[in-house]
């Protein structure tokens, strides 16, 4: 399909809508790690450890079980966005130090 036929379709998003949500998508995605590392603090420091007992007295209680571990988990799994900006950055850190050694050499 094309630019156009896309753009005027019913339903079709424009280049700056289809722009704007992958903004917000990449924003909400470096939201994530720390929204969870938060709630893990608050729920650590603040929390009811009343609810966390029900499921340690399980015999077979996995040491991961209760809202912190859950959170901090959470947090792990969704550090891959803020690896990617740091890597990102040291790259293009790296690219900048190197181009004007190259631009020397010719």
């Amino acid at each position: 399909m094309t630019d156009a036929c896309h753009a005027n379709s019913p339903g079709g998003a424009s280049r700056n809508e289809e722009a704007a949500a992958l903004g917000i998508a990449k924003w909400l995605g470096l939201a994530a790690a720390p929204s969870f590392a938060i709630m893990a603090l608050l729920t650590g420091v603040f929390g009811d450890g009343s609810r966390d007992m029900l499921c340690v007295a399980v015999d077979d209680a996995s040491p991961l079980s209760g809202m912190v571990p859950m959170y901090l988990l959470m947090s792990a799994f969704h550090l891959a966005p803020w690896l990617t900006l740091i890597s990102g950055r040291a790259s293009r850190r790296r690219r900048r130090k190197t181009a004007p050694e190259s631009a020397s050499m010719t």
